[in-house]
């Protein structure tokens, strides 16, 4: 399989097997949020994003319904803001996407 074909099924199947632990199927409440963001990510890049008083803000943010639920479709934004971190701390940019040559030029 390939590697996007093995994330995306990842993703899906990952949501899928916390949503059915608890609660309303197919859905994360907050205990299930918290534990798959404890158990499934082990990177420091990515642990270093997350932090435990953060996760009800995120909670809120991503709850767009506010049922106190996440949907698979609020799971996939909080991914992808993970993914976006990701991405800048890689590619040495900030929070708007800006590499620090970019910033320092912006000041001169």
């Amino acid at each position: 399989m390939a590697r996007l074909d093995q994330v995306i099924t990842n993703v899906v199947d990952i949501f899928l097997e916390y949503a059915d632990d608890g609660g309303k199927k197919h859905r994360l409440n907050k205990e299930e949020l918290m534990k798959v963001l404890d158990i499934e990510i082990q990177s420091p890049e990515l642990k270093g994003a997350i932090n435990a008083d953060d996760i009800e803000e995120a909670m809120k943010m991503m709850d767009k319904n506010q049922d106190g639920e996440v949907t698979f479709h609020e799971f996939c934004r909080c991914i992808s803001n993970l993914a976006k971190s990701y991405y800048n701390k890689k590619t040495g940019k900030d929070k708007r996407g800006k590499s620090k040559e970019q910033e320092a030029e912006q000041e001169n």
